[in-house]
Protein backbone atom coordinates (compact mmCIF):
# COMPACT_ATOMS: atom_id res chain seq x y z
CA UNK A 1 0.00 0.00 0.00
CA UNK A 2 1.41 3.16 -1.45
CA UNK A 3 1.31 6.29 1.06
CA UNK A 4 -0.66 9.00 -0.39
CA UNK A 5 0.34 11.27 3.12
CA UNK A 6 3.30 11.44 5.43
CA UNK A 7 3.33 13.86 8.21
CA UNK A 8 6.98 13.99 9.77
CA UNK A 9 8.04 15.37 13.21
CA UNK A 10 5.21 18.64 12.41
CA UNK A 11 5.84 20.77 15.53
CA UNK A 12 3.36 24.03 15.61
CA UNK A 13 3.33 27.15 17.86
CA UNK A 14 2.39 30.63 17.76
CA UNK A 15 3.89 33.58 18.95
CA UNK A 16 1.89 35.77 21.79
CA UNK A 17 2.73 38.79 23.86
CA UNK A 18 2.21 38.79 27.11
CA UNK A 19 0.83 42.24 27.97
CA UNK A 20 1.79 43.67 24.51
CA UNK A 21 5.28 43.60 25.65
CA UNK A 22 6.66 40.05 26.42
CA UNK A 23 7.24 37.16 23.76
CA UNK A 24 5.92 33.94 24.28
CA UNK A 25 5.84 31.29 22.26
CA UNK A 26 3.06 28.62 22.76
CA UNK A 27 3.38 25.22 21.35
CA UNK A 28 0.26 23.03 20.73
CA UNK A 29 1.60 20.59 18.69
CA UNK A 30 5.02 18.28 19.09
CA UNK A 31 6.97 16.14 17.06
CA UNK A 32 3.53 14.55 15.65
CA UNK A 33 4.20 11.86 12.96
CA UNK A 34 1.94 9.64 11.20
CA UNK A 35 0.66 8.97 7.24
CA UNK A 36 -2.05 7.56 5.16
CA UNK A 37 -2.28 5.05 2.39
CA UNK A 38 -4.20 4.76 -0.37
CA UNK A 39 -7.51 2.99 0.59
CA UNK A 40 -7.22 3.64 3.98
CA UNK A 41 -9.03 5.80 6.72
CA UNK A 42 -6.62 7.36 9.63
CA UNK A 43 -8.27 8.69 12.98
CA UNK A 44 -6.57 10.91 15.27
CA UNK A 45 -8.68 10.98 18.41
CA UNK A 46 -8.25 13.20 20.77
CA UNK A 47 -10.15 15.65 22.86
CA UNK A 48 -11.84 18.89 21.80
CA UNK A 49 -9.79 22.06 21.95
CA UNK A 50 -6.28 20.12 21.86
CA UNK A 51 -5.49 21.24 18.39
CA UNK A 52 -6.45 18.51 16.10
CA UNK A 53 -7.65 20.87 13.65
CA UNK A 54 -4.29 22.78 13.18
CA UNK A 55 -3.27 19.62 11.72
CA UNK A 56 -5.43 19.95 9.04
CA UNK A 57 -5.16 23.12 8.70
CA UNK A 58 -1.10 22.33 8.16
CA UNK A 59 -1.82 20.31 5.10
CA UNK A 60 -3.96 22.33 3.90
CA UNK A 61 -1.64 25.83 4.08
CA UNK A 62 -4.41 27.79 6.03
CA UNK A 63 -2.59 28.46 9.81
CA UNK A 64 -2.87 31.72 10.77
CA UNK A 65 -0.19 34.10 10.42
CA UNK A 66 1.57 34.17 13.62
CA UNK A 67 1.71 30.47 13.38
CA UNK A 68 5.67 28.71 13.29
CA UNK A 69 5.72 25.13 11.69
CA UNK A 70 8.55 22.47 11.56
CA UNK A 71 8.44 19.25 10.00
CA UNK A 72 7.89 18.27 7.20
CA UNK A 73 4.39 17.75 5.31
CA UNK A 74 4.66 15.06 2.04
CA UNK A 75 1.99 14.11 -0.22
CA UNK A 76 2.32 11.60 -2.84
CA UNK A 77 5.95 11.61 -1.97
CA UNK A 78 6.44 15.15 -2.76
CA UNK A 79 7.24 17.46 0.20
CA UNK A 80 4.59 20.09 0.20
CA UNK A 81 5.11 23.61 0.46
CA UNK A 82 2.93 26.87 0.86
CA UNK A 83 2.16 27.19 -3.74
CA UNK A 84 1.63 23.11 -3.98
CA UNK A 85 -0.75 23.08 -0.88
CA UNK A 86 -2.74 26.06 -2.92
CA UNK A 87 -2.49 24.64 -5.90
CA UNK A 88 -4.62 21.20 -5.05
CA UNK A 89 -6.18 22.33 -2.24
CA UNK A 90 -9.69 21.93 -2.87
CA UNK A 91 -9.27 19.69 -5.61
CA UNK A 92 -7.41 16.91 -4.98
CA UNK A 93 -7.13 17.39 -1.26
CA UNK A 94 -10.43 18.31 0.40
CA UNK A 95 -11.76 19.69 3.93
CA UNK A 96 -15.14 18.92 5.59
CA UNK A 97 -14.48 21.69 8.27
CA UNK A 98 -15.31 21.56 11.91
CA UNK A 99 -16.33 25.29 11.65
CA UNK A 100 -19.69 26.14 9.72
CA UNK A 101 -18.02 29.78 9.64
CA UNK A 102 -16.26 28.75 6.40
CA UNK A 103 -18.83 29.32 4.34
CA UNK A 104 -18.97 32.60 3.05
CA UNK A 105 -21.77 34.62 4.04
CA UNK A 106 -22.67 36.75 0.85
CA UNK A 107 -22.81 33.50 -1.50
CA UNK A 108 -25.86 31.38 -1.81
CA UNK A 109 -24.90 27.61 -0.49
CA UNK A 110 -25.27 26.07 -4.09
CA UNK A 111 -22.47 28.54 -5.79
CA UNK A 112 -20.19 27.70 -3.09
CA UNK A 113 -20.70 23.86 -3.96
CA UNK A 114 -20.29 24.42 -7.42
CA UNK A 115 -17.19 26.47 -7.48
CA UNK A 116 -15.74 27.91 -10.71
CA UNK A 117 -16.07 26.76 -13.76
CA UNK A 118 -14.50 27.08 -16.89
CA UNK A 119 -17.29 26.74 -18.83
CA UNK A 120 -21.55 25.91 -19.19
CA UNK A 121 -21.44 22.30 -19.75
CA UNK A 122 -18.63 22.24 -16.51
CA UNK A 123 -20.92 24.46 -14.69
CA UNK A 124 -24.11 22.34 -15.83
CA UNK A 125 -22.44 19.12 -15.01
CA UNK A 126 -21.63 20.12 -11.52
CA UNK A 127 -24.70 21.84 -10.52
CA UNK A 128 -26.46 18.23 -11.43
CA UNK A 129 -24.01 16.28 -9.08
CA UNK A 130 -24.26 19.32 -6.39
CA UNK A 131 -28.14 18.84 -6.28
CA UNK A 132 -27.77 14.41 -6.34
CA UNK A 133 -25.48 14.95 -3.30
CA UNK A 134 -27.52 17.47 -1.44
CA UNK A 135 -30.52 15.62 -2.10
CA UNK A 136 -28.99 12.37 -0.60
CA UNK A 137 -28.41 14.45 2.76
CA UNK A 138 -31.80 15.62 2.93
CA UNK A 139 -30.82 18.98 1.56
CA UNK A 140 -34.22 20.14 -1.23
CA UNK A 141 -33.35 22.79 -3.59
CA UNK A 142 -35.09 25.38 -1.71
CA UNK A 143 -31.56 25.19 0.45
CA UNK A 144 -29.61 26.26 -3.13
CA UNK A 145 -30.59 29.93 -2.64
CA UNK A 146 -30.46 30.06 0.71
CA UNK A 147 -26.88 32.42 2.25
CA UNK A 148 -25.39 30.80 5.33
CA UNK A 149 -26.69 32.57 7.62
CA UNK A 150 -30.07 31.07 6.88
CA UNK A 151 -28.83 27.19 7.76
CA UNK A 152 -29.57 25.68 11.22
CA UNK A 153 -26.81 23.92 12.57
CA UNK A 154 -27.24 20.61 11.42
CA UNK A 155 -28.22 21.94 8.09
CA UNK A 156 -24.72 24.01 8.00
CA UNK A 157 -23.07 20.57 8.83
CA UNK A 158 -24.13 18.77 6.20
CA UNK A 159 -23.83 21.34 3.16
CA UNK A 160 -19.64 21.59 4.16
CA UNK A 161 -20.01 17.49 4.01
CA UNK A 162 -21.90 17.75 0.65
CA UNK A 163 -19.34 19.85 -0.88
CA UNK A 164 -16.43 18.01 -0.09
CA UNK A 165 -17.92 14.60 -1.18
CA UNK A 166 -18.97 16.57 -4.52
CA UNK A 167 -15.37 17.38 -5.63
CA UNK A 168 -14.22 13.70 -5.65
CA UNK A 169 -10.80 14.33 -4.00
CA UNK A 170 -8.02 11.42 -3.79
CA UNK A 171 -7.39 12.88 -0.03
CA UNK A 172 -10.67 13.76 2.32
CA UNK A 173 -9.69 15.48 5.45
CA UNK A 174 -13.19 14.98 7.71
CA UNK A 175 -12.33 17.52 10.62
CA UNK A 176 -15.49 16.56 13.37
CA UNK A 177 -17.89 15.96 10.51
CA UNK A 178 -20.54 14.37 12.37
CA UNK A 179 -21.37 16.53 15.36
CA UNK A 180 -24.74 18.30 15.28
CA UNK A 181 -25.98 15.47 12.86
CA UNK A 182 -29.01 13.12 13.17
CA UNK A 183 -28.53 9.28 13.81
CA UNK A 184 -29.36 8.34 10.18
CA UNK A 185 -27.11 11.17 8.95
CA UNK A 186 -24.09 10.19 10.85
CA UNK A 187 -24.47 6.61 9.78
CA UNK A 188 -24.58 8.11 6.54
CA UNK A 189 -21.51 10.24 6.70
CA UNK A 190 -19.65 7.25 7.79
CA UNK A 191 -20.53 4.97 5.06
CA UNK A 192 -19.97 7.75 2.38
CA UNK A 193 -16.53 8.15 4.52
CA UNK A 194 -15.86 4.02 3.85
CA UNK A 195 -17.18 4.43 -0.17
CA UNK A 196 -14.25 6.59 -0.38
CA UNK A 197 -11.81 4.12 1.16
CA UNK A 198 -13.15 1.33 -1.41
CA UNK A 199 -12.69 3.96 -4.43
CA UNK A 200 -8.93 3.68 -3.83
CA UNK A 201 -8.92 7.55 -1.60
CA UNK A 202 -7.66 8.31 1.72
CA UNK A 203 -9.34 9.51 4.25
CA UNK A 204 -7.53 11.43 7.23
CA UNK A 205 -10.70 11.28 10.21
CA UNK A 206 -10.42 14.24 13.44
CA UNK A 207 -12.60 13.17 15.65
CA UNK A 208 -13.27 13.52 19.56
CA UNK A 209 -16.12 10.64 19.53
CA UNK A 210 -13.94 7.58 19.79
CA UNK A 211 -17.65 5.52 18.54
CA UNK A 212 -17.66 7.47 15.19
CA UNK A 213 -13.54 6.34 14.67
CA UNK A 214 -14.34 2.78 15.98
CA UNK A 215 -16.88 2.55 13.07
CA UNK A 216 -14.78 4.43 10.32
CA UNK A 217 -11.19 4.32 10.66
CA UNK A 218 -8.71 1.20 10.28
CA UNK A 219 -6.35 2.74 12.48
CA UNK A 220 -6.36 5.30 15.41
CA UNK A 221 -4.19 7.55 16.14
CA UNK A 222 -4.23 8.83 20.07
CA UNK A 223 -3.58 12.50 20.27
CA UNK A 224 -3.12 13.47 23.97
CA UNK A 225 -1.37 16.79 24.66
CA UNK A 226 0.08 17.80 21.53
CA UNK A 227 1.32 14.77 20.63
CA UNK A 228 0.61 11.39 19.37
CA UNK A 229 1.01 8.48 21.66
CA UNK A 230 0.06 5.70 19.86
CA UNK A 231 -1.54 4.72 16.53
CA UNK A 232 -2.84 1.31 16.20
CA UNK A 233 -5.44 -0.85 14.85
CA UNK A 234 -8.67 -0.72 14.78
CA UNK A 235 -9.84 -4.23 15.90
CA UNK A 236 -7.14 -3.44 18.84
CA UNK A 237 -9.19 -0.53 20.35
CA UNK A 238 -11.72 -3.28 21.02
CA UNK A 239 -9.99 -4.39 24.01
CA UNK A 240 -7.99 -2.25 25.92
CA UNK A 241 -5.57 -5.01 26.94
CA UNK A 242 -4.27 -5.10 23.45
CA UNK A 243 -3.41 -1.39 23.04
CA UNK A 244 0.18 -0.21 24.85
CA UNK A 245 0.04 3.26 26.17
CA UNK A 246 -1.76 3.43 29.50
CA UNK A 247 -3.64 6.94 28.13
CA UNK A 248 -5.10 4.53 25.47
CA UNK A 249 -5.83 2.00 27.74
CA UNK A 250 -7.41 4.29 30.09
CA UNK A 251 -9.76 5.68 27.16
CA UNK A 252 -11.16 2.82 26.17
CA UNK A 253 -12.10 1.19 29.70
CA UNK A 254 -13.94 4.38 29.75
CA UNK A 255 -16.49 3.71 27.16
CA UNK A 256 -19.78 2.85 28.61
CA UNK A 257 -19.49 -0.50 27.41
CA UNK A 258 -16.72 -1.33 29.78
CA UNK A 259 -18.36 0.30 32.43
CA UNK A 260 -17.39 4.00 32.54
CA UNK A 261 -13.76 2.99 34.10
CA UNK A 262 -13.03 7.12 34.48
CA UNK A 263 -9.37 7.78 35.39
CA UNK A 264 -8.21 10.80 37.15
CA UNK A 265 -6.25 13.63 36.28
CA UNK A 266 -6.40 16.12 33.29
CA UNK A 267 -4.30 17.07 30.07
CA UNK A 268 -1.37 19.28 31.22
CA UNK A 269 -1.97 23.25 30.18
CA UNK A 270 1.66 24.02 29.92
CA UNK A 271 4.93 22.09 28.32
CA UNK A 272 6.32 19.79 31.20
CA UNK A 273 9.76 18.28 30.28
CA UNK A 274 8.90 14.60 30.96
CA UNK A 275 5.99 12.52 29.51
CA UNK A 276 2.35 15.26 29.13
CA UNK A 277 1.04 11.75 30.73
CA UNK A 278 3.13 11.69 33.74
CA UNK A 279 0.89 12.37 36.76
CA UNK A 280 -1.55 10.48 35.67
CA UNK A 281 0.15 7.12 34.69
CA UNK A 282 -0.07 4.23 36.84
CA UNK A 283 3.25 2.80 35.52
CA UNK A 284 5.28 5.60 35.68
CA UNK A 285 9.63 5.78 36.44
CA UNK A 286 12.09 8.58 37.54
CA UNK A 287 12.99 8.84 33.64
CA UNK A 288 9.63 9.67 32.45
CA UNK A 289 9.26 13.03 34.59
CA UNK A 290 12.60 13.49 32.98
CA UNK A 291 12.79 13.44 29.22
CA UNK A 292 9.76 12.95 26.51
CA UNK A 293 9.98 9.39 24.61
CA UNK A 294 10.39 8.98 21.26
CA UNK A 295 7.81 7.61 18.95
CA UNK A 296 8.51 4.06 18.11
CA UNK A 297 7.16 1.54 16.05
CA UNK A 298 6.59 -2.09 17.98
CA UNK A 299 4.47 -5.19 16.63
CA UNK A 300 2.99 -2.62 13.56
CA UNK A 301 1.83 -0.11 15.78
CA UNK A 302 3.42 3.37 17.11
CA UNK A 303 4.06 3.69 20.40
CA UNK A 304 5.23 6.33 22.90
CA UNK A 305 6.05 5.22 25.99
CA UNK A 306 9.33 4.20 28.00
CA UNK A 307 7.18 1.81 30.14
CA UNK A 308 4.79 -0.05 27.64
CA UNK A 309 6.34 -3.40 27.82
CA UNK A 310 5.79 -3.06 31.51
CA UNK A 311 2.13 -2.91 31.22
CA UNK A 312 2.04 -5.81 28.34
CA UNK A 313 4.39 -8.13 31.22
CA UNK A 314 1.64 -7.30 33.51
CA UNK A 315 -0.97 -8.62 31.41
CA UNK A 316 1.31 -11.75 30.43
CA UNK A 317 1.25 -12.12 34.39
CA UNK A 318 -2.19 -12.27 35.08
CA UNK A 319 -3.04 -14.76 32.59
CA UNK A 320 0.01 -16.77 34.29
CA UNK A 321 -1.70 -16.20 37.71
CA UNK A 322 -5.21 -16.99 35.99
CA UNK A 323 -3.64 -20.13 34.44
CA UNK A 324 -1.70 -21.10 37.38
CA UNK A 325 -5.16 -20.74 39.63
CA UNK A 326 -6.66 -22.64 37.06
CA UNK A 327 -3.91 -25.40 37.50
CA UNK A 328 -4.47 -25.13 41.51
CA UNK A 329 -8.31 -25.90 40.82
CA UNK A 330 -7.77 -28.63 38.94
CA UNK A 331 -5.58 -30.22 41.15
CA UNK A 332 -7.59 -29.47 44.05
CA UNK A 333 -10.56 -31.15 42.32
CA UNK A 334 -8.33 -34.22 42.12
CA UNK A 335 -7.41 -34.47 45.66
CA UNK A 336 -11.10 -33.91 46.10
CA UNK A 337 -11.77 -36.74 44.07
CA UNK A 338 -9.20 -38.87 45.07
CA UNK A 339 -10.40 -37.79 48.90
CA UNK A 340 -13.80 -38.94 47.75
CA UNK A 341 -12.68 -42.47 46.91
CA UNK A 342 -10.89 -43.14 49.92
CA UNK A 343 -14.24 -42.11 52.08
CA UNK A 344 -16.35 -43.96 49.65
CA UNK A 345 -13.89 -47.27 50.35
CA UNK A 346 -14.16 -46.90 54.30
CA UNK A 347 -17.63 -46.87 53.91
CA UNK A 348 -17.87 -49.82 51.90
CA UNK A 349 -15.57 -51.48 54.51
CA UNK A 350 -17.40 -50.34 57.60
CA UNK A 351 -20.92 -51.23 55.72
CA UNK A 352 -19.43 -54.68 55.61
CA UNK A 353 -17.92 -55.35 59.05
CA UNK A 354 -21.43 -54.17 60.45
CA UNK A 355 -22.71 -57.04 57.88
CA UNK A 356 -20.57 -59.25 59.00
CA UNK A 357 -21.01 -58.70 63.03
CA UNK A 358 -24.67 -59.16 62.01
CA UNK A 359 -24.32 -62.09 60.51
CA UNK A 360 -22.48 -64.07 63.41
CA UNK A 361 -25.15 -62.83 65.48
Amino acid sequence: MEKLLEVNNLSISFTQYVQGLVRHDLKVISDLSLDIGESEIVAVLGSSGSGKSLLAHTILGILPYNAHVTGEVKYKGQVLNQEMKEKIRGREICLIPQSVNFLDPLMKVSQQAVGECKDDNERKEKQNRQREVFSKYGLDESVDDLYPFELSGGMARKVLLSTALLNDPDLLIADEPTPGLDAKSVEETIQDIRKLKDQGKGVLLITHEIDVALKTADRIAIFYSGYVIEINKVENFLNSENLLQPYSKALVDALPKNGFKLTEGVQPLEEVPGCPYYENCPIRSDKCNQSKPELIEHDGAMIRCFNFDKAISEVDVSEELVNDFASEVDVSEEVIEEEAKDEGAVEAEEELNDEGANDGA
